[in-house]
């Protein structure tokens, strides 16, 4: 196949895998199975159709209204298909049919999610933390991945370190400076993207809850969606990393 179509393909599948997000995405954070029931209507209720579940275009050609009963469908349903389609093609688009491509796609997929959830509800699931943590580490098996021992390094590093911090900040504030969560979200951002990846995540993650939140946060009181901030930052570093790294190098070395 040609790139176009190979990307294309990726696309398409990326957005199957969007409608599922979605499904994960209103489901999880209720603790509700992402299995069973089908995909409803969240205001009827109604069982969606097959043709009305076809990931942006079904949206699209209802008019973002149900079938059953005309309620509104957010455009929050079109918009995460439309994201994770562009973040699998995307990777196929720049790393060609390759494990750097599949790797990058699972890892997108999963901060994608947990982004969403975080900002929404102040909660990352485990399934997408711990689930995620054990996906970096199986494809740390494959040749192109992050190498096992990196893998299992960078996961012992990024949840040791948010933990110390963690217990730190509760020890001076008397209050829990940072959900669990978040903690355990480092542990598979490390698997994916090793001990420097971490690293570099948390710091683009502090910077950014910091500079876009921080300031909303001192006046309403709301905490920081820190996990949001962290997927931000490990997209960041999973796209950049070794640019950003090599410039920090460059600017330090005499």
């Amino acid at each position: 196949m040609t790139e176009a179509v190979t990307t294309g393909v990726a696309a398409l599948l990326g957005a199957v895998a969007g409608s599922f997000l979605n499904v994960c995405i209103a489901r999880m954070p209720a603790g509700d199975s992402v299995l069973r029931p089908g995909s409803r209507c969240p205001a009827c209720h109604a069982t969606i159709r097959w043709r009305d579940n076809l990931p942006v275009l079904s949206w699209i050609l209802l008019r973002a209204r149900c079938r059953d009963c005309g309620g509104r469908i957010s455009w929050r349903y079109p918009a995460i298909e439309l994201a994770t389609a562009l973040a699998w093609g995307g990777m196929v688009w720049m790393y060609g049919t390759s494990v750097t491509a599949l790797t990058g796609a699972v890892l997108f997929t999963l901060l994608l999610a947990i982004a969403v959830i975080d900002a929404r509800h102040y909660v990352i699931p485990d399934p997408l933390s711990l689930g995620g943590c054990a996906a970096g580490l199986a494809l740390s098996a494959l040749p192109g991945s992050t190498p096992p021992l990196g893998a299992i390094a960078g996961a012992v590093l990024g949840f040791g370190l948010l933990y110390v911090v963690a217990w730190l900040g509760e020890k001076a504030f008397r209050k829990p400076a940072l959900g669990g969560g978040d903690v355990k979200m480092m542990a598979m951002v490390g698997a994916f993207l090793g001990p420097g990846g971490a690293l570099l995540t948390i710091f683009l993650g502090s910077l950014a809850g910091s500079l876009a939140f921080g300031p909303v946060s001192l006046r309403t009181g709301k905490p920081v969606p820190f996990g949001t901030f962290l997927a931000l930052g490990a997209a960041v570093a999973f796209l950049f990393g070794g640019v950003l790294f090599d410039w920090y190098l460059r600017l330090s070395t005499p």
